[in-house]
């Protein structure tokens, strides 16, 4: 219950707790959207929108992974509608930066095209959380961490979903960083 009510004040922004190495939880909101809006502004995509309604959802969910030690997506009919990025890594080990840029470094492996054919790898997988971040219908993202005694878990949440079967993404390749973490 504690976690999900960590959970929960972090994805409104109020200050928790924390290992004394994490990033500054009041600032959850403000540096996670400036972290996918610097992402979309690259590829000349519209700036996100933060949703509570969508950080709320995310919180419950975060608090869950947190909870059971897992790392696996939600059930897509639980959120219809809604896309989903997870990342975990070492607790108190990573900024909000550091934790979506293991979702953009995945640029490196994009190529325009037709989704799902969009990684030059062959494998969608391969850059499924950047095609998500700068989809070009999605107006609206809400994230949350949620810790353990181990690893924080992030859960981002976006509306519309992106990664949509057929849809063009007509844009221009550009270079990535490193792998952070693990992201699902």
């Amino acid at each position: 219950m504690a976690l999900l009510a960590a959970a929960a004040a972090l994805s409104l922004g109020a200050p928790v707790a924390r290992a004394t190495a994490a990033p500054d939880s009041s600032q959850l909101p403000a540096r996670l959207l400036a972290a996918h809006n610097a992402v979309r502004s690259q590829m000349g995509e519209r700036p996100l929108a933060w949703d509570p309604v969508l950080a709320q959802g995310a919180a419950s969910y975060a608090a869950q992974l947190a909870l059971s030690n897992s790392f696996q997506h939600s059930n897509r009919r639980a959120r219809p509608g809604i896309g989903e990025n997870l990342w975990m890594g070492t607790r108190g080990a990573f900024s909000y930066e550091a934790m979506v840029g293991g979702w953009s470094s995945e640029a490196r492996y994009f190529m325009p095209g037709q989704f799902p054919s969009v990684s030059r790898s062959g494998n969608w997988a391969d850059v499924g959380h950047y095609t998500q971040m700068i989809w070009p219908t999605t107006t609206h993202v809400g994230c949350a961490l949620a810790s353990n005694a181990r690893s924080d878990y992030l859960v981002c949440r976006y509306s519309p979903a992106g990664n949509i079967d057929g849809r063009q993404l007509p844009y221009a390749t550009t270079a990535g960083g490193g792998s952070i973490g693990r992201a699902r």
